[in-house]
């Protein structure tokens, strides 16, 4: 056990002088702060800053990282002047912001704040007089607000005395033969009163922005976070909020129901409390206390690398005894039936003593955005101890709902049924949006497919789901880690949905799968049997396989030609039986025919799904391996181990050529696919380290590495050695 006192150190990080490591003195500027302040991790006892943001550099003792991982957490401190933005408090946020990206370390962000500061210039309040457009009469307005002559006067020698700006600009007038100096322009001579809040506000939006780019970024809405706090929020991507008093807003629920002129909203709940930022994918989790909000967000940062760019942070299945690694995976698709997808990731509970396993290490899944796009499940789950993302179709029908807004008093709540297997305009941003994150965490992903396409109905075609159907393929193009797309048992991809997830897409990181009874193709089986094997096929396959119909056509073409035999006949000797004959002959051959229609609408419903079956014989994984559209067929119940150490290899191969390319011109880089072929060649042909069978098996080739690791390290040196 890691002793109690060592789990966790924390230090603030002060702003300090550059070039003494001095905190900066007291009633230090923002714009000082830019210039020559630098973060310094130190001691301090705890409410001693003189700014409303407190950020800290900790070191946590996990179970993936024994020796400590660090991460940096900003926090505004509600307390100092209801947690709003100024000059200072963005700076020390920036320069935080940027200590951790620098670093390439986490970021935690605690929101809770009111927003841009807004201020007024106290000193000018009691100073100002009115001049009336009647001095009698108020109502009838005023011509503007001005400062006495000796009021101007010592406001200005009071700027001279502190070497400080003139804090208005007036312009005088005369009245009447007295010097007024209207009031133009407010400056103030107290900071942060207006307009510079906001290109703060702005400074670190682009720095988060940047942030979630480069590290990993994370938000725990702990109050109430207004305006730009709220547009941090967004723009760090993963948030977990509070489901009490910590709405994400724009502008508080009182100001609204003054622009609007009545009272409408109650509460800031109503704007963005998790009721709306749940279902619309602003917040990914919700935690009931401050307590579980922090404990989902180590469970988070226990999938991500301690820095952009390490390993992987892998727990050992045999430390803690929770799972094995060689097992079957034993809940299982069923044809026909509608089942929860997150089941087949994370395994079910039958019983206290008894689970039957999923895919997942046993309690590792964690789904995120689980109130928004309900049509697709994402999320994160180790395989073997690796940590990996995931994208699983919803197979049952899901329910949207829209809220009624107060402030329209005609609109009403919507409930909209969202059919499963398909892509809509919400669900398809939803699978951008967990790939983009997977990457940026530098996850290894699998996709496992089960689309019938995307809804293109007017309504969804107006709701842009081909913009964000394309986001789908924006995100797969930068992704840079190992991606399986694997279609399960009695699963299907069809037509686009097909096209937005192709491993040639981005072939050096995808990779293609499919299952026992998996099936793919440009339309379902009945929608190809539809159009490519139509009624009259359908009946001529049925002529040529039922013996009933085969005898009714011997019996007709035997009819057929006794009556040309006849016809022939009569025609040679002039014989007068030609219409009686004729006659007795049509009678029978009228008969013959209603048979055989009556046998073919009898037979017609299960050729029929002869035809789709011989359609769907088109889908199947032989056919996808045989084209080359898919690697392999895996099966379901082998796929665990399969996955398992087809990921650990290409983890491996992933890191060896990222070594090779690091730091060489783009020019020079070479593509993961051909470097793979160059370290095959290596391995199988120049040393003849292992067979062209045994290149081909995972698991062999993940052991050969690890025992032989100095031998492919020497081979990363060499090839990287013919790049330079």
């Amino acid at each position: 056990m890691v002793p109690h006192e060592d789990v966790f150190e924390c230090r603030e990080l002060i702003l300090c002088d550059a070039e003494t490591y001095n905190p900066l003195p007291t009633g230090w500027t923002a714009r000082e702060a830019e210039e020559r302040g630098v973060l310094v991790p130190s001691e301090r006892e705890p409410g001693l800053n003189d700014v409303g943001m407190v950020a800290w550099h900790m070191r946590l003792k996990t179970p993936e990282y024994p020796d400590g991982r660090d991460l940096v957490v900003i926090c505004n401190d509600i307390t100092y002047q209801a947690g709003s933005f100024g000059t200072k408090e963005d700076i020390l946020f920036f320069k935080a912001s940027e200590y951790a990206r620098v670093r390439g370390l986490p970021r935690v962000f605690l929101a809770a704040n009111s927003g841009a500061r807004i201020g007024m210039a106290h000193s000018l309040k009691s100073k100002f007089r009115i001049a009336w457009t009647d001095d009698t009469d108020p109502a009838k307005g005023y011509r503007y607000i001005y400062l006495t002559q000796e009021d101007y006067d010592a406001i200005v020698q009071q700027a001279h005395q502190k070497k400080a700006p003139i804090p208005v600009l007036c312009k005088p007038v005369d009245e009447d033969g007295v010097t007024r100096y209207v009031i133009t322009d407010i400056i103030g001579e107290e900071a942060d009163l207006g307009v510079e809040n906001l290109m703060g506000s702005g400074l670190i939006a682009g720095e988060t922005a940047r942030a979630y780019n480069e590290i990993f970024t994370l938000t725990i809405v702990v109050g109430r976070t207004v305006g730009i706090g709220a547009y941090l929020v967004r723009l760090g991507q993963r948030t977990i909020q509070k489901t009490r008093f910590a709405p994400i807003i724009l502008t508080g629920f009182q100001a609204l129901n003054k622009l609007m002129g009545k009272e409408i909203y109650t509460t800031n709940d109503q704007l963005g409390g998790p009721m709306i930022m749940y279902p619309n994918g602003v917040s990914h989790l919700l935690a009931e206390t401050h307590f579980e909000a922090v404990l989902k967000g180590l469970e988070w940062l226990s999938f991500v690398p301690a820095m952009t760019g390490a390993a992987l942070p892998i727990r050992t299945l045999v430390d803690n005894g929770s799972d094995v690694i060689e097992r079957a995976v034993q809940v299982a698709p069923q044809k026909g039936v509608p089942y929860d997808p997150r089941t087949l990731l994370a395994g079910v509970k039958l019983s206290q003593t008894t689970w039957r396993s999923g895919f997942f290490d046993k309690n590792s899944f964690v789904e995120t955005l689980g109130g928004w796009a309900k049509t697709v499940i994402v999320g994160r789950g180790r395989l073997g101890g690796i940590p990996m993302g995931v994208i699983v179709t919803e197979n049952r029908t899901a329910e949207l709902t829209k809220p009624a807004d107060p402030a329209d008093l005609s609109s009403q709540e919507k409930l909209v049924q969202q059919a499963g297997g398909v892509w809509f305009p919400d669900s398809a941003y939803k699978t951008a949006q967990a790939l983009r994150d997977f990457h940026r965490e530098g996850l290894p992903c699998i996709v496992l497919a089960n689309w019938r396409g995307f809804s293109g109905g007017q309504r969804d075609m107006f709701d842009e789901v081909l913009k964000f159907g394309s986001m789908i393929v924006d995100a797969l193009v930068a992704y840079q880690q190992p991606l399986f797309v694997y279609i399960p048992p009695f699963a299907e991809l069809r037509g686009g949905a097909w096209v937005v997830v192709d491993s040639t897409i981005n072939a050096d990181v995808m990779e293609f799968y499919a299952a026992e009874d998996a099936r793919g193709g440009v339309l379902e089986a009945a929608g190809a049997a539809s159009i490519k094997f139509r009624e009259k096929e359908i009946l001529d396959c049925a002529h040529r396989n039922d013996h009933v119909l085969q005898r009714l056509d011997a019996q007709l073409a035997q009819l057929t030609a006794q009556q040309q035999e006849r016809l022939d006949h009569n025609s040679s000797s002039g014989s007068l039986t030609h219409d009686y004959q004729h006659a007795t002959g049509s009678s029978r051959e009228d008969e013959l025919r209603r048979e055989i229609k009556t046998r073919e609408r009898q037979l017609y419903g299960v050729y029929q799904q002869i035809a789709v079956h011989f359609a769907d014989l088109h889908d199947t994984p032989g056919r996808m391996q045989a084209k080359g559209v898919i690697r392999q067929q895996v099966n379901w119940a082998e796929s665990r181990v399969f996955f398992y150490h087809r990921l650990k290899r290409r983890l491996t191969e992933f890191a060896a050529m990222n070594a090779i390319n690091e730091g060489l011109e783009v020019t020079n880089k070479a593509s993961r696919k051909v470097l793979s072929h160059a370290l095959q060649e290596h391995i199988v042909q120049t040393t003849q380290a292992m067979s062209a069978a045994q290149w081909e098996d995972d698991r062999y080739v993940v052991a050969w590495y690890e025992a032989h690791r100095t031998e492919l390290q020497a081979w990363i040196e060499t090839t990287r050695a013919t790049k330079q």
